[in-house]
């Protein structure tokens, strides 16, 4: 029997089995093939012009007669990263976050977490399994298929064994109030920052210090990149895709210094830690379908680079269906400890 090279939604099914030794398989000469199966949320996903968007919205449209915009992030993609996300995530920053919560008004309920952008919920199922106590995780997303995921793998017991339960809501992430966090012991989000602009940051940073509530938000995008061996236009793809993830006003690899400084223009002790996710050829359905994603935005922003392009990224799936390739994708953690109310 003749054996098919698997897709992209094949390979991101198979996430967490993936052999030690991945098998070559036939890779495309053709610039197109080769980033026409990128799982949305691995790559460009929007219609030329248009801005990328974490709004999330009530109601199945968007609340002026438009129909609601399609899903950004794809299940598939989701869970094809939540093992290296949570293997990158800035451990270090716990215990401070600990020590801050402890600090923090008792509550009969314990801990209220809002997960801004929750997606599949990978944030709630590495924190909530770290932290003690009772906690009540609120989950946030636009997308009402994803929130179902969510809520479904959430989580049931914290470090110590007590219970944790969850909600889910729709709303505005980029209008977030102090109002809406209130009660809130925490805010989290994993890949969020990157994709605001800095008024939104701001929003969410005042947001936050009114309510008095620290934020852990993790695996913002740091405009690095590096790939074993060096190849002479890593650099050229890699300012390419930089420039996408700005446009529109967002601000891609400048987040967290935005974050950094928004947070503390409102009060807020901020630490910052490295969260590189670090491939290899355990991840190769990651890293191929990363690949694929960011070659594909970094041409959708600069179009007189894609013949080049496809040579490179040709070599570069060859290198990771042979399991020789390596990659180290820079992020950053950031933890803001906002000053408590109710005059602590």
């Amino acid at each position: 029997m003749r054996k098919t090279t698997p897709t992209p939604a094949d390979l991101a099914r198979q996430a967490g089995r993936i052999p030690a030794q991945p098998g070559p398989r036939e890779v495309s000469s053709d610039m197109e093939t080769q980033t026409s199966g990128v799982i949305a949320g691995a790559g460009p996903v929007t219609r030329p012009g248009e801005r990328p968007t974490v709004r999330l919205r009530e109601g199945e449209g968007n609340g002026d007669g438009t129909a609601q915009e399609p899903p950004r992030y794809a299940p598939e993609w989701l869970r094809l990263r939540e093992p290296a996300d949570a293997a990158a995530r800035a451990a270090d920053l716990l215990d401070p976050l600990r020590i801050r919560l402890a600090d923090l008004p008792g509550r009969p309920g314990g801990l209220v977490v809002h997960d801004l952008g929750c997606g599949t919920g990978s944030m709630g199922r590495w924190l909530a399994p770290r932290l003690d106590g009772p906690q009540h995780w609120i989950l946030h997303d636009r997308d009402p298929y994803l929130l179902h995921f969510a809520a479904v793998g959430s989580p049931r017991a914290a470090a110590d064994g007590s219970r944790v339960t969850v909600e889910t809501r729709r709303g505005d992430v980029a209008r977030l109030t102090p109002d809406a966090l209130a009660g809130a012991s925490l805010v989290t989000a994993s890949a969020l920052l990157d994709v605001l602009t800095r008024e939104e940051i701001d929003t969410l940073a005042a947001a936050c210090a009114g309510a008095g509530c620290p934020a852990l938000l993790t695996l913002s995008v740091a405009g690095r990149v590096e790939l074993t061996a060096p190849d002479p236009m890593d650099e050229e793809i890699a300012a390419a895709f930089n420039d996408h993830q700005r446009r529109g006003g967002l601000l891609g690899p400048d987040a967290v210094t935005a974050a950094c400084e928004a947070f503390a223009d409102h009060g807020a002790t901020v630490k910052v830690h490295p969260s590189a996710w670090r491939l290899g050829p355990y991840e190769a359905a990651l890293t191929a379908q990363w690949l694929r994603g960011w070659v594909g935005a970094a041409v959708e922003e600069r179009p007189g680079l894609a013949a080049r392009a496809e040579t490179y990224l040709a070599a570069r799936l060859a290198a990771c269906a042979a399991g020789e390739l390596h990659v180290t994708v820079h992020h950053s953690d950031l933890l803001a400890l906002a000053r408590p109310t109710g005059g602590l």
